[in-house]
């Protein structure tokens, strides 16, 4: 996880798993404290995102004040779909595809 240079957010690399579950939930954590409206979570070289990886995100964005989201950038489709599937009218959350 570092910090994107050109906006609000972060760009992950590698797996959410077990093994890196802290570091992902702490840069969640992060995240949702920007006072920005849109915050970034770019995660073109992510290859993969276990649920609970997954869920740590859904529940990130559902403690954002309203009016704030997460865009998440090039996830890998797994992402979207366990948002769809467990959490399908979350607002605060925008997935934008590969």
């Amino acid at each position: 996880m570092r910090p994107l240079a050109d906006r609000t957010g972060w760009q992950a690399a590698g797996e959410v798993s077990l093994a890196t579950r802290t570091a992902w939930e702490r840069a969640l954590d992060r995240l949702a404290l920007e006072d920005v409206e849109v915050c970034h979570l770019e995660l073109s070289g992510v290859t993969f995102v276990d649920v609970a990886g997954v869920s740590a995100l859904a529940v990130a964005v559902q403690g954002l004040p309203e009016g704030r989201r997460i865009m998440i950038e090039q996830p890998p489709a797994a992402v979207g779909r366990v948002l769809d599937m467990f959490w399908p009218d979350l607002p605060g959350v925008e997935v934008v595809a590969r």
